[in-house]
């Protein structure tokens, strides 16, 4: 069995690999995100262990491009979060199994197998609000059944607030989500993008909670 190791912290890379290793896996290393998707890509690996946090891309781009372009090799992903958002990303974005930092080798092990027992199969999520829809798998989404093409950026808003629904995300939150560093971004950005994304699927489809964020209008 190929396995493909994609994470930046070079001693748990190594360490992974070598107890993978040691369970007669065949095992690549790759350590950031432009190199980890050329090899998932290409490698022809019967499964990808995936850290989210990536120099260059993340393992949420990752993951996603790979279902988009029909590759469906097993995924686990890797993530120092454990908050319930955090896991959902990975699965709604294709990943078929997520493990928190820090995790016991013996349970990533089990995890694997389990993934290579599975048969590899599509398997996305749709999310829905009212007339909206969005599919993760092929960054599609539609308005009452109307194709509407949005950029990268509106599409992760979006979709970030229709995981949220009916529930406010907080303006940090959601620039935490979309761009990954919530001090080095403008406060404003939020506001510019939820502007962007209103003129394409409706005004009134995103409600402002004045002080604290945003939310589906119900």
């Amino acid at each position: 069995m190929r396995v493909l190791v994609v994470e930046d912290e070079r001693r748990m890379a190594e360490a992974v690999a070598k107890g993978l290793r040691a369970e007669d896996y065949v095992v690549d290393l790759a350590h950031d995100g432009p190199g980890g998707l050329d090899a998932a890509r290409f490698g022809d690996y019967d499964a990808v262990i995936l850290d989210i946090m990536l120099p260059g891309m993340s393992g949420y781009t990752i993951v996603r491009t790979l279902r988009e372009e029909g590759n469906w090799v097993p995924v686990l992903m890797l993530s120092a979060k454990d908050g319930e958002y955090d896991q959902a990303d990975a699965l709604d974005y294709g990943a078929d199994d997520y493990l928190t930092k820090p995790f016991s080798f013996v349970v990533l092990l089990a995890r694997l197998r389990a993934l290579l027992r599975r048969d590899v199969a599509p398997r996305p999520a749709v999310l829905t609000a009212g007339a909206l829809s969005l599919d993760p798998a092929s960054h599609r989404v539609t308005v009452d059944g109307e194709e509407v093409s949005l950029s990268a950026r509106e599409f992760a808003v979006l979709q970030t607030l229709m995981r949220a629904h009916p529930h406010v995300v907080p303006k940090d939150s959601l620039i935490e989500r979309v761009w990954g560093d919530a001090d080095s971004v403008e406060p404003n950005l939020a506001e510019v993008y939820v502007g962007y994304l209103r003129r394409k699927i409706g005004r009134e489809r995103i409600e402002t909670v004045r002080g604290i964020g945003y939310r589906l209008a119900t």
